[in-house]
């Protein structure tokens, strides 16, 4: 490799080489990174977080850098003059696992934390989000040539498919179609959100493969039920995620667990624990689990999100939420 300090230094081996010193999942705040005669100085962005977290960053940034053999001195600068919109993918790698109604009500939750949240509804093939969110009778407006995102009941903005074709209706697109629509939900007139959730559709396919491209997620959210055959097509949804060097928040592990609305014996359909003995094995962190509940199903039917209320059902996606909201904050659950 080129001296940094020599004339015909390589400013694009001098980013890479900063890089791979830091955690991935602050590689979406980096804006510039340079090495000059011993030097490194570093731009990020950290106008979405508060005073601890920026000296958290900042502390990170110099005592990673200062261990490079090729420099002597490291100097971070923080970017604050605006706030910078992240974007949280929700996947599963398999379909009927629940993804849409978590992602409806982690934000819900977050909505309720004080964060401004909008979701995307990016199956375009079967969108769920107008019925969760209770806006399956509203149409976007248009603004110039951006579609401006529905206000939920819930306090989060919503943007979907479902919204702009009739009801009932197959939209019969080849994947490039699908991907080039997800970018137009994207880059929509979302005005002073902050964060926006992507439900993707199932699968590693266009849809899937056109998002990392145009707007690559600051971290994802796997989803699975129990049991194995889910989790292969989560491991799956995964690779994709990490050949993207997108981090991986942590997994979810959905419907675990069914009490009888009788007797309330607790049954596990579905099975019970793969998907924390998978987050294990692959040292990524576990965010939690929902039960199979007859509440929550019948709450997604009527738009009334269970995160919304205080209820027994909102626990288990409150408590995933609270962990979301820490690694939005400092990088960590």
């Amino acid at each position: 490799m080129t001296q940094t300090d020599d004339p015909g230094r390589n400013p694009s081996e001098e980013e890479t080489l900063i890089r791979e010193c830091l955690p991935v999942e602050i590689h979406g705040r980096l804006r510039s990174a340079r090495i000059k005669e011993r030097r490194a100085i570093i731009v990020a962005e950290a106008g979405d977080l508060g005073a601890k977290a920026r000296e958290e960053l900042e502390g990170l940034i110099e005592n990673a850098v200062g261990e490079l053999a090729q420099v002597d001195e490291v100097r971070v600068a923080l970017i604050a003059d605006r706030k910078r919109r992240m974007v949280i993918a929700v996947g599963s790698g398999k379909g009927g696992v629940g993804k849409s109604t978590l992602t409806t009500n982690l934000a819900v939750a977050l909505a309720r934390k004080g964060r401004k949240v909008g979701v995307i509804d990016g199956d375009v093939y079967g969108p769920s989000q107008p019925r969760l969110l209770a806006v399956d009778r509203e149409k976007p407006r248009v603004e110039g040539d951006k579609l401006v995102p529905i206000d939920s009941p819930h306090g989060v903005k919503v943007l979907s498919m479902g919204n702009l074709v009739a009801p009932g209706k197959a939209l019969a697109w080849r994947g490039p179609m699908a991907g080039k629509a997800l970018s137009q939900l994207i880059d929509a007139a979302w005005g002073d959100t902050e964060l926006l959730l992507i439900d993707l559709p199932p699968g590693t396919g266009d849809v899937q493969i056109t998002m990392m491209a145009d707007a690559k997620p600051d971290g994802a959210v796997l989803v699975s039920t129990p049991q194995d055959l889910a989790l292969l097509d989560a491991a799956r949804a995964g690779q994709l995620f990490d050949d993207g060097e997108v981090p991986i928040i942590g997994l979810v592990e959905n419907m675990a667990g069914y009490a009888c609305p009788h007797c309330g014996e607790i049954s596990d359909p579905f099975g019970t624990g793969g998907v924390e003995r998978f987050a294990a094995s692959l040292e990524i962190p576990f965010l939690g689990r929902v039960p199979l509940t007859m509440e929550t199903r019948i709450a997604g039917d009527a738009g009334t999100p269970p995160a919304a209320g205080d209820g027994e059902g909102a626990a288990p996606f409150l408590a995933i939420a609270d962990k979301l909201d820490r690694w939005l904050t400092s990088g960590a659950v």
